[in-house]
């Protein structure tokens, strides 16, 4: 859910290390005993086409990490932005989400012109000049009314415009749905990132950790209802995760309309729209036809 990782070896963090270990056992014995399983019959065209299409070769394993992520998320992540939301008043919630998506505006620059787009690196320049300036360190978006409007670019995707694949579908502990090729551009993103290299190189270690928690909760808030859509309308949750992902990820290597806020609503799967939201709270948006 975000692209950075955790550097902290005291206090709560070293005394969850062991059930994170025992829970890993767990999903390698799971996944050892079931993955056979989830392997179609190859005399069955239909089943491997099916199969190969998922992109899913380790599900069990995958289902496992899922089903813990979203224990995770009922104990402590939608609490927390269900506080979030309402304590905080709207106009502040917006505040914050303009100030963390400035904080990822080098990243996106570093992006844009990794994959030749001079344009774009443009706009995003130009973003990142004005909200910081004129908008007060990123608290606020004033770009946006000027007509630069922003877009998210990461390292997964230019390796995606490079041509690599995609790989297997996976799902990280606490990171949540991923493949090989973003995974790789997740970490490369953390050690790019000005912001986590000014924390590591000034003793602020715990920095990165705050900005990802900030992060999750800001999303989570911003996607309350559609979330929780997906998961009450959705006949297999994880399947319909999967597949949500992986159309997101294509449709922003290929620069389409996916860098809002917003979740879709999840009544229907053959489509989806994740135009920005005006405001943190807001209705979310209307359902388009897929690219």
């Amino acid at each position: 859910m975000t692209d950075t990782t955790r550097k902290c070896d005291t206090g709560w963090m070293a005394a969850l290390r062991p059930m994170g270990l025992r829970f890993g056992v767990v999903v390698l014995a799971g996944f050892l005993v079931t993955a056979c399983a989830a392997t179609p019959d190859p005399k069955d065209p239909d089943a491997v086409a099916e199969y190969n299409e998922v992109n899913d070769p380790i599900e069990p394993v995958n289902r496992a990490i899922f089903e813990f992520n979203r224990g995770l998320d009922t104990l402590f992540l939608r609490p927390a932005a269900t506080l979030y939301k309402g304590l905080v008043p709207p106009p502040i919630q917006n505040l914050v989400h303009n100030f963390l998506n400035n904080l990822k505006t080098p990243v996106v620059l570093l992006n844009d012109l990794l994959q030749g787009e001079g344009g774009r690196a443009a706009n995003t320049a130009t973003r990142f000049a004005i909200n910081t300036t004129v908008g007060v360190l990123g608290f606020g978006d004033p770009a946006s009314d000027m007509g630069y409007a922003r877009h998210g670019e990461d390292f997964g995707q230019t390796l995606g415009v490079w041509g690599l694949g995609e790989g297997p579908y996976i799902v990280l502990p606490v990171l949540g749905p991923s493949n090989p090729r973003d995974t790789v551009g997740k970490v490369v993103d953390h050690l790019t990132d000005p912001v986590n290299r000014w924390a590591r190189n000034t003793d602020r270690d715990s920095l990165p950790l705050t900005r990802f928690v900030a992060e999750a909760i800001d999303f989570r808030a911003l996607n309350m209802a559609e979330i929780d859509d997906l998961e009450r309308t959705s006949i297999d949750y994880y399947a319909a995760v999967r597949s949500l992902y992986r159309q997101v990820r294509s449709d922003e290597i290929n620069n389409g309309d996916t860098s809002g806020k917003g979740l879709p609503q999840m009544g229907h799967m053959d489509g989806y729209d994740l135009g920005p939201m005006d405001e943190p709270g807001a209705e979310a948006p209307a359902l388009a036809t897929k690219r």
